[in-house]
């Protein structure tokens, strides 16, 4: 058989690639600017949590490590010692003991403090909202009512406002006495209310329409009304030491302000009370009990 010389030898042609993008160089790379960061923040925690008396002797030593009594100022002489440590840290901690200890919470920021425990305090009512939204759905006490019951976070805290509807009051007319399901309305937010340790404020709120008795109106009524809602609560399984203030407001703050005659502005309003609320009443009440009881001198 002859042998074709015109046609040209086939090269094949193997490349060997190192690396590229699938490599890990990038993890090693990743890995020492997290540790960068740590040792950043780390930093950061450390010179949060010392004093001014403690940052003035870690300056001190910077400026002259040789003033420290105890302390090696070479990396042989540490060794020499047998400490085994590094000037630099052997200062840091010799400095950190000249003041008195303090935790990183005395020493943080007061305002950082408040605004930590207001978040938290948040999240907790938050989860209330939660739960009473869920128990609106499943429980056989709060299902027929749900849309006589609103739920919403406000400034003061958590609201619940339990509201008349037509032809379904919560109370008799003109008169304080719970219809049995608005009892076993409040009894089942009082267990639910008291898994969180919020004290809770209660306002009583009345529609526009004058009563028959001359000598008893709607703030009479509206407070009544706040006062027998508590007792619901309480007996409900609610802490009595909870409650923060009962007021009632006649028709003075209706809910449709459009119709003060609007059956909806008959409620009771029950506030689970963030701190700052509570605090703001605490305060009130305290005035009150000083200009109504002046102490002696």
């Amino acid at each position: 058989m002859a042998i074709d010389t015109n046609k040209q030898p086939i090269i094949i042609k193997k490349v060997f690639k190192s690396g590229g993008h699938h490599g890990g160089a990038w993890k090693i790379a990743f890995a020492d600017f997290a540790t960068a960061m740590m040792a950043f923040f780390m930093l950061l925690w450390l010179m949060g949590s010392t004093t001014k008396e403690q940052k003035a002797a870690i300056s001190e030593y910077f400026n002259n490590p040789s003033a420290f009594e105890g302390v090696s100022t070479s990396p042989s002489q540490a060794q020499g010692e047998g400490t085994g440590s590094t000037p630099s840290i052997i200062a840091f901690e010799g400095a950190v003991d000249m003041a008195p200890e303090s935790s990183p919470s005395e020493s943080m920021d007061p305002n950082r403090i408040e605004e930590m425990a207001a978040a938290q305090d948040q999240e907790r009512l938050e989860s209330l909202k939660e739960l009473l939204e869920e128990a609106l759905e499943q429980s056989e006490a709060l299902i027929p009512y749900k849309e006589q019951l609103l739920i919403d976070i406000i400034s003061e805290g958590l609201r619940i406002q339990i509201v008349d509807k037509e032809n379904r009051s919560m109370f008799d007319s003109g008169s304080a006495q719970l219809k049995s399901y608005t009892d076993d309305i409040l009894k089942e937010l009082g267990t639910m209310i008291n898994q969180v340790p919020n004290r809770i404020s209660l306002t009583g709120h009345t529609d526009a329409r004058p009563l028959a008795r001359g000598d008893f109106s709607n703030w009479e009524l509206s407070t009544e009304r706040a006062n027998t809602a508590r007792r619901a609560l309480v007996a409900g399984g609610m802490q009595e030491e909870k409650v923060g203030r009962v007021v009632g407001f006649a028709d003075t703050v209706p809910f449709d302000q459009t119709d003060p005659n609007n059956p909806i502005n008959r409620r009771i309003s029950i506030i689970v009370m963030n701190k700052k609320t509570d605090e703001a009443i605490h305060q009130e009440t305290t005035t009150i009990k000083d200009l109504v009881e002046p102490t002696s001198h």
